[in-house]
């Protein structure tokens, strides 16, 4: 066996590092796979037929893609949630102000009302 390099747990040898290094980063990367079935995909690159390789390489290039897609779509749904729970949180701010207002215009109101009332009795004492 050539001189093999460790990466995650994995052993790979030099060989089919120099001869496959896409594959390899693909295997590396694939979220469907433990690491003893990354390990195993590595072991049996060497006797693979090149069909073999590229029917590989096309399957995890599609789930690498539909990971992509995934991703993508969550974190627009995650972004439109995000604007949503803002737009919420405004309207609520915009909606205590306007009960806050509101309520301090009522207590203007009857402060005035008192302070009217107040000012007839002393005139009707006069």
């Amino acid at each position: 066996m050539t001189d093999a390099d460790t990466a995650q747990g994995l052993t790979i040898p030099d060989e089919v590092k120099e001869k496959h290094p896409e594959l390899i980063e693909l295997i590396i990367g694939s979220e469907s796979m433990n690491n003893e079935e990354r390990q195993y995909w590595i072991n049996i690159l060497p006797i693979m037929t090149p069909d073999q390789v590229e029917n590989l390489r096309g399957i995890l290039v599609n789930e690498k893609k539909q990971l992509a897609a995934i991703d993508k779509k969550y974190s627009k749904e995650i972004e439109q949630m995000g604007e949503a729970h803002l737009i919420k949180k405004t309207d609520e701010e915009r909606r205590k102000r306007r009960e806050n207002r509101s309520s301090a215009e009522q207590k203007s109101e009857e402060s005035e009302e008192e302070y009217s009332e107040e000012i007839l009795e002393q005139i009707g004492k006069i």
